[in-house]
Formats: C-alpha cells, sequence, structure tokens
C-alpha cells in the first residue's frame, strides 16, 4: 500500500524464561495507513506491548520484517536505530518514564537535545507543548510534584517535541482514573491528527478503543481480527 507507513510481516518473537521458551508473537501481520488511530486489544499476554516495542525498534524480532516509513528496521544498526526512534517514533507509556531529577520542561526536551537540536529552540517548543497540553503553569514543575494525568500530559508532550510521524501508545490511559484517562486521550486525538501523526495504542480499556479507526484484536500471539 503506497499509504503505509507501518507494516509488520510475518513477525515471531519469543523469550526465555529459565529452561523453557515462550513464544510472544507468532506470524503477525499488520498495516497500519498513515494518519490512522490504530488500537491494539486482546488479553494480558496476547502479544500487545510485545508488538509496539518491535514497531519502535526497542526491540528485534526473532524472524520477520517490520518498515517505518519505507525503512527497514532490520537494516540499521543499534546507533542507527536509537536515531531513527528519536527523530521518527513518539513513545507513550502506561508507567509515563519521566527522569525524576528533572522538571517538565527539561523532561520534554530530551528528545529534542539527543536529537542534537538547538537548545532554546527545543525549549521554546517544549513550553509551547506543555501550555496546548494545559501544563502552562507546571513547567518547573518534577514528576513528584505532578498528579499522574498531569504526568501523563508532560509524556505526551515529550513524545511530540521531536514532531513524530508515528506515535506508539502502550496503556497511556492505565495507570488514570476514568475522567483523567478521557482527557488525555482526547489531548493524544486533538495533537496527533494537527499534526499528520500516525497513532497505535495498545489498550484494555473499551473506551479508547471506540475512539479508534479500525481494533486489531492479537490472541495468543496471532491477529484474529
Amino acid at each position: 500500500m503506497s499509504d503505509a507507513l507501518l507494516v509488520a510481516t510475518a513477525i515471531h518473537k519469543s523469550y526465555s524464561l529459565g529452561k523453557r521458551r515462550l513464544e510472544v508473537l507468532r506470524g503477525v501481520d499488520l498495516t497500519v495507513r498513515r494518519g490512522e488511530f490504530v488500537a491494539l486489544r486482546g488479553a494480558s499476554g496476547a502479544g500487545k506491548s510485545t508488538l509496539l516495542h518491535l514497531a519502535g525498534g526497542l526491540d528485534r524480532p526473532d524472524s520477520g520484517t517490520l518498515t517505518v516509513g519505507g525503512t527497514d528496521l532490520s537494516t540499521l544498526s543499534q546507533t542507527g536505530l536509537t536515531t531513527f526512534r528519536n527523530r521518527r517514533i513518539g513513545f507513550i507509556f502506561q508507567a509515563y518514564h519521566l527522569l525524576p531529577e528533572l522538571d517538565a520542561v527539561e523532561n520534554v526536551s530530551l528528545p529534542g537535545r539527543m536529537a542534537r537540536r538547538p537548545a532554546t529552540e527545543v525549549r521554546d517548543q517544549a513550553r509551547q507543548l506543555l501550555t496546548r497540553v494545559g501544563l502552562g503553569d507546571r513547567l518547573e514543575h518534577r514528576p513528584y510534584e505532578l498528579s499522574g494525568g498531569e504526568q501523563q500530559r508532560v509524556s505526551l508532550a515529550r513524545c511530540l517535541i521531536n514532531n513524530p510521524e508515528l506515535i506508539l501508545a502502550d496503556e497511556p490511559t492505565g495507570n488514570l482514573d476514568t475522567r483523567t484517562g478521557m482527557e488525555v486521550l482526547e489531548l493524544l486525538l486533538s495533537l496527533g491528527p494537527e499534526r499528520g501523526t500516525t497513532l497505535v495504542v495498545a489498550t484494555h480499556d473499551a473506551k479508547v478503543a471506540e475512539r479508534a479507526g479500525r481494533v486489531v484484536q492479537l490472541e495468543d500471539g496471532k491477529v484474529v481480527g
């Protein structure tokens, strides 16, 4: 498909658990078009998070191919993969993964600084993004001074700092109460399309899945619907 952004073909992934081998993904095929919002559903252990990690280059499959924007991730060195991930993919995690010693602006700025963008430009953009997600009065607050919802808003701003073409979100509302989770989802759905971003979300939340343009069901490491 000419408008395909993410293409996973025959993806297998397993992990060693002592003497046992756990097969998590068993030949997954998935194509996500540019601008789509795709929700991954399935029970715990179905392979949702593993598929996201592979799609984002955080891990490599045992076999199969993954391409993002026409780039085969298997052809990239570890350094090349890190650079690609930093500049073209945004991540949102259930556990936020903010650095506790940095304030909100510094946390959001970090991927931009890693991309060697001008410090002033990155800091200005971080302030704008934090203001956009409703944290204009929390710019200098550290994570421990923020609520869970506010921390997830910081992570949302952080994932957008380098204007990624693909956002991968792993249970982004999982640690939030229903109202706060919906507020974060609305921000994600408004900010992503503004930038032409493609969104893939792994979620147990039926309300999140209801907002997706397409729902992909995983079961025992396979796409079943």
